[in-house]
């Protein structure tokens, strides 16, 4: 293994293992509450009194309901909190490496090794892959875990399809962090700009089938390709392809804006 993949994988991996541990329990958590919703006429008229933008947000609008178990798991985990773990965890990544490593004057060692410019980028992208690969094992583990021990009646190729509909949406803005921290060498920006983009595809992909005008906009949203969901209406595959391809056009753009910048400036 080279050595730029293997430093980034040794040097975050207490992190990477307190990421996966806390997503694992706190789906245990979440699913361990639904037994006590299932079936519940009251909980289901409680859910289906919401606003029709929380709906649409949170995943209410599914066709099983929130009181089955993969209409509960959408609204309470893959609508909000799942995303959120796995982008925190992608844009950090990301941010860290390029524009982290320069900012800590640390960006000159990794470079005086024997390898190009191209090939610390792509190692640096396969590496934030791995660590989103690892959390995403630990998801769906924990999901196929609780899946008979709460009743939730998960089907597995649905549980995968969605959670790599997660991973693919980390490595798309991960990715775009890493472009522009090679554009910029500033983590504050590399941070700055995918998480902005996170929101705003977040919001126009929940919202664009209440407003009309917003509804043109949604194949601009990477959430609109991670599955609306997933764990009712099963992973749209054609999507996923597009989030793989737009990671592998965000690693092209880091790969051309590294090989092109002065690295001695400020």
């Amino acid at each position: 293994m080279p050595e730029v993949l293997r430093r980034a994988l040794v040097d975050r991996r207490r992190t990477l293992l307190s990421w996966s541990i806390g997503t694992a329990l706190y789906i245990g958590m979440i699913a361990a509450v639904f037994p006590s919703v299932k079936d519940s006429p009251g909980f289901q008229n409680l859910a289906q009194n919401y606003p029709d933008v929380l709906k649409h947000l949170f995943g209410i609008s599914g066709t099983l309901g929130i009181t089955t178990g993969p209409g509960f798991l959408d609204a309470e985990l893959f609508s909000a909190m799942l995303p959120l773990f796995v982008l925190v965890l992608a844009i950090g990544t990301g941010a860290g490496t390029l524009a982290g490593e320069h900012e800590q004057g640390l960006l000159e060692l990794v470079i005086s090794a024997p390898v190009s410019r191209r090939s610390i980028v792509l190692w640096k992208a396969a590496g934030l892959a791995i660590e989103l690969g690892v959390l995403a094992a630990a998801a769906t583990a924990a999901l196929l875990v609780a899946d008979p021990l709460a009743g939730l009646s998960l089907d597995v190729s649905r549980v995968v399809g969605a959670v790599a509909g997660l991973g693919l949406l980390g490595l798309f803005h991960g990715s775009m962090a890493l472009a522009v921290g090679a554009a910029t060498r500033h983590r504050a920006s590399a941070i700055g700009v995918p998480a902005a983009v996170a929101a705003v595809g977040y919001l126009v992909a929940g919202l664009a089938g209440l407003a009309g005008w917003l509804s043109p906009f949604r194949y601009l949203s990477p959430f609109h390709y991670s599955g609306q969901a997933p764990l009712q209406t099963g992973a749209d595959g054609p999507g996923l392809l597009v989030l793989a391809a737009g990671a592998a056009a965000m690693v092209g753009a880091a790969v051309l804006a590294f090989e092109r910048r002065d690295l001695g400036g400020g």
